[in-house]
């Protein structure tokens, strides 16, 4: 296996306005994605932190720590080619939400659960009139076809950087809800992941730390945190206030 990596080039990353948003440029070299298309993202605010990522390698360029830089070209060459596929994707998760699939015991559990989801399907029927129904146990019971389609008109409306974060929000939550509740900030990003998290944690409780398991917590957690923060840069716009 070769372990050649490659080299940084450049001695400044800047922003560059461009037709139809924001580019990088490293020193007179624009930043293009893997696929070679243009990296053009919406806010002067994300071109800022994928110039910041750039600016921050040294001698060698290590994607790991660039996240932003990599939503970005997920969102332009995934997402930007097949946006149709990818919200079907994330707006399937209704039909078989986290929320909806409840314990039948111990009532330490349940109770959690209902303290902890309640609120949220309530958001839910709110802020986005769905009204989701509860289930006992794991086995998948449909959902109403009237509220599946509502929640899918919301997330094909969505934009390709939109979609993107939402991707990861709902895939590592295992939510539809809690990443539409992510969005829009119905409760801070650390609680909603906290909320996914409560059979795990009750796991965890009874039988122990794992190590391991922790440290895959660890990795889905700050995902789930940079997805947020990608949506928000994707929103903020010139004057610093969010976009609709």
């Amino acid at each position: 296996m070769s372990d050649w990596k490659a080299k940084r080039f450049w001695k400044k990353a800047q922003v560059t306005d461009e037709v139809g948003g924001y580019g990088v440029a490293l020193d007179a070299r624009p930043v293009n994605t893997p696929g070679k298309l243009r990296l053009i993202v919406p806010t002067r605010a994300m071109a800022e932190a994928i110039a910041a990522e750039w600016d921050a390698q040294e001698e060698h360029i290590n994607p790991n720590t660039m996240p932003v830089t990599r939503s970005a070209n997920s969102a332009l060459e995934k997402v930007g080619v097949q946006h149709g596929a990818v919200a079907d994707m994330i707006a399937d998760y209704g039909d078989s939400d986290l929320l909806c699939y409840r314990a039948t015991s111990p009532q330490e559990l349940v109770a959690r659960q209902a303290a902890g989801w309640d609120p949220l399907l309530a958001w839910a029927d709110s802020e986005l009139d769905v009204r989701l129904a509860v289930h006992p146990g794991v086995m998948h019971q449909s959902q109403n076809p009237e509220m599946l389609q509502k929640l899918r008109t919301e997330v094909h409306a969505q934009d390709n950087f939109a979609l993107t974060a939402l991707h990861d929000l709902v895939s590592l939550s295992g939510s539809l809800i809690i990443g539409l509740a992510a969005q829009r900030e119905s409760q801070p990003i650390e609680t909603l992941w906290k909320l996914s998290r409560i059979d795990e944690d009750w796991q965890t409780e009874l039988w122990g730390e794992d190590d391991d398991a922790n440290a895959q917590t660890a990795r889905k957690a700050e995902a789930f945190l940079h997805a947020k923060r990608f949506f928000d840069l994707s929103r903020v716009a010139d004057h610093g206030h969010l976009v609709s």
